[in-house]
């Protein structure tokens, strides 16, 4: 461990022997300010400001000239600034992205990474070396986000646009888990698009060509890993916004290889998982529902919805004793066709062949209330990228199949979502137990004036901690137990008044404590696995694993300021 402050332009903050020692002296304005003063203009001018992207511009800009004061205003305002640097507003920035690109950092520092699909080994090598020894020389980075662009939020393919998604990401990290921002790495990989818009757009700023077939896509992601774990051979890689049949190609073939995950099918599985833990929890206390009599309706047949079955199935199988045929069973899939079946006449891509039904009789089902009605299930879950898809007749059907129906629109951003929280609220008679994957505003009840704020099934609730524990313990995998833990200690982190009042995910103002607990977990599972190192090892034995984990969580404030070698 040792003691530092962060790299960057102190601003207004910097003292009068400070300026002069770096010749400053007449290049600053006259007052010396703390940074609780620095703080307060920016928000004053943030908030002052009514257009989201332009709120994104101007925050992002502040990452690059001052990067503890930006982490400051994240960390301590991470409700409202959340929404900023990450979804919603993320995704207009990454549509606009080549638009917005000469605003969004200062001259000298880069956005992220940008690799070429078509550069050789030895080339990747000398770029990445290059690109860390021209940010952070002295700090090897941790922990990698990448993506090509292929498949962001829910708005398809945006090309070298989706550099917003991997920074965004690691900016989570930061505020989330106290990862040090300056063993961050964002990467894009550039391999075209096939955004029609895009490519006749004059000032598209990346590739002009269509993607490559898959034979090409597997030998360019793979040169780049390589390179990258040639480089930083301790580096965690997280895979991040994938068209969903490369999202589940490129982890069936690193995942016992590499120390990666991927977070729309893992993450987005995992804290769904949480979420739904606490939600069958809530629907057995107050209504009666067994665990293993749930019916559960997946409308969105994509790798993150894929990734959510299994892993809520692995709670069945685990928590429950069901065998895992069991468990597969309380899964219904529906795509685009309609219900998922194997007798449906089209040929399924196989990533929806495992939850395929063969028990409907030959029949099929098109139309979603026909199969709430076929089905009746007691959970509906969407990520389908389907904007008001679970409409008034749909929710109503769920509230009279079920005393507590359990909803989660998790499709982003908020244009996409299946349902608004207002939507399942007044069509339920407030009775729904509802998560969602973007934010929506809190709801009253009128005739009881109670304020209902909704749950939000975050990813942010997962991966930092997750990130934060493989970091640490720096096991060779990532393992689907370790990924299972992470979500259970997730799940068990609301606090008793939490649970009174019936949330299934803890406040986001608990997040970097409950990332600590996240992380444990992690840990805990690396250690049981043998895989952790003999660091952590050590703090478990001498029962100070949590105390160590907090310990290595970094922060803005100079005095505080703790870091791992």
């Amino acid at each position: 461990m040792y003691h530092s402050t962060t790299n960057g332009n102190e601003g207004t903050a910097m003292s009068l022997s400070e300026r002069k020692a770096l010749h400053l002296t007449g290049r600053l304005p006259t007052a010396v300010e703390d940074i609780n003063t620095q703080k307060k203009r920016i928000l004053k001018y943030l908030r002052s400001t009514s257009s989201m992207l332009e709120k994104y511009i101007l925050i992002a800009r502040l990452r690059t000239t001052h990067i503890r004061l930006f982490y400051k205003i994240v960390i301590e305002e991470l409700q409202e600034l959340a929404p900023i640097i990450y979804t919603p507003t993320v995704g207009t920035a990454c549509q606009e992205y080549s638009n917005i690109y000469p605003f969004l950092s200062s001259p000298g520092v880069p956005d992220g990474l940008f690799l070429s699909g078509t550069d050789d080994f030895d080339t990747l090598c000398d770029i990445i070396r290059n690109y860390h020894s021209s940010t952070f020389s002295e700090f090897s980075p941790e922990i990698a986000v990448i993506s090509d662009g292929s498949r962001i939020l829910g708005l398809g393919d945006l090309g070298i646009g989706g550099m917003g998604i991997p920074i965004g990401k690691l900016q989570l990290y930061v505020a989330g888990a106290g990862i040090d921002p300056r063993r961050t790495l964002p990467i894009i990989i550039d391999l075209g698009t096939n955004n029609e818009q895009l490519l006749n757009d004059p000032c598209y700023l990346g590739e002009r060509k269509l993607r490559p077939d898959d034979k090409e896509f597997y030998e360019s992601v793979d040169r780049v890993l390589k390179a990258l774990k040639t480089v930083h051979p301790k580096l965690l890689v997280q895979f991040e916004d994938w068209s969903s049949e490369h999202a589940f190609g490129l982890l069936e073939k690193y995942q016992n290889q590499l120390l990666c995950f991927n977070d729309d099918i893992q993450g987005t599985g995992a804290v769904i998982l949480s979420g739904m833990i606490n939600a069958i929890a809530l629907a057995h206390t107050e209504s009666g529902v067994s665990p293993d009599s749930h019916r559960i309706i997946f409308y969105g047949a994509g790798s993150a919805a894929i990734g959510v079955a299994r892993q809520i199935q692995s709670y069945f199988q685990i928590d429950c004793g069901m065998t895992e045929e069991q468990a597969r069973r309380l899964f219904w899939i529906v795509d685009s066709k309609g219900l998922v079946t194997l007798d449906r006449g089209d040929k399924l891509p196989q990533h929806k062949v495992y939850y395929a039904r063969n028990d409907n009789n030959g029949k099929q089902y098109k139309n979603l209330m026909d199969i709430i009605n076929y089905i009746q299930p007691t959970a509906l879950i969407g990520l389908s990228s389907t904007s008001g898809a679970f409409n008034t007749h749909v929710l109503k059907r769920m509230a009279e199949l079920n005393a507590r129906p359990i909803v989660f629109p998790l499709s982003n951003p908020a244009t996409k979502a299946e349902c608004t929280f207002i939507d399942a609220m007044e069509a339920t008679h407030n009775q729904v137990i509802f998560a969602s994957g973007t934010a929506f505003p809190a709801y009253t009840i009128t005739e009881t004036q109670k304020t209902i704020v909704p749950a939000q099934g975050n990813n942010m609730y997962i991966f930092p901690g997750l990130g934060l524990g493989a970091v640490l313990a720096q096991p060779k995998t990532i393992s689907d137990v370790m990924i299972y833990k992470a979500a259970k200690a997730l799940a068990d982190s609301l606090s008793p008044q939490e649970r009174k009042q019936g949330l299934l995910y803890p406040e986001l103002d608990r997040i970097r404590p409950v990332s600590a607990i996240v992380a444990e977990a992690v840990c805990r599972e690396a250690i049981d696995q043998g895989t952790a190192n003999q660091v952590i090892q050590d703090a478990f034995k001498k029962g100070q694993l949590l105390s160590y984990i907090e310990d290595h969580m970094w922060t803005p404030e100079p005095k505080l300021l703790k870091n791992k070698i």
